[in-house]
């Protein structure tokens, strides 16, 4: 199994942002650049069902990948959650993935109140787990 290292505060704004909304699922982007993953971007969902189901609302979509353009960045994962199932991609997430090479992610808050996040690798119908490790990103010097 393949491992990506993202970091810890990128993984803390994801589940902050799944918990803000527990009865939706929320769902964006992560940048990368040469060095890994950078940025979050947030995208509304525009789902009727927000609740079973996401879809990044095209605007939105639009704005954050010129951003990482112009910052030098591109598309290194999307992310959404699953309000009351675990984190597996569903047969629509499945079937609706379509960048291959890119990580997706999918946090739960199903899981007996407590929140999970599982990597994978989607090509075609093939689903491949990735592990995540944390990348400690808290600036040197800082004290917490």
């Amino acid at each position: 199994m393949s491992v990506v290292r993202l970091p810890r505060s990128i993984v803390n704004q994801l589940m902050q942002l799944a918990q803000k909304t527990p009865e939706e699922e929320i769902c964006g982007f992560i940048s990368r650049d040469q060095r890994g993953f950078k940025k979050c971007y947030p995208v509304v969902n525009v789902a009727d069902d927000k609740k079973h189901f996401f879809s990044l609302d095209p605007k939105e979509q639009i704005d954050a990948m010129r951003s990482m353009r112009e910052h030098g960045e591109e598309l290194g994962a999307i992310y959404h959650s699953h309000p009351d199932s675990p984190p597996q991609p569903s047969l629509t997430d499945i079937e609706r993935h379509e960048y291959p090479g890119v990580l997706y992610l999918i946090i739960s808050l199903g899981a007996k109140g407590g929140l999970e996040m599982r990597g994978f690798d989607i090509h075609g119908r093939e689903v491949r787990e990735v592990a995540i490790a944390l990348l400690d990103d808290t600036p040197q010097g800082s004290s917490e």
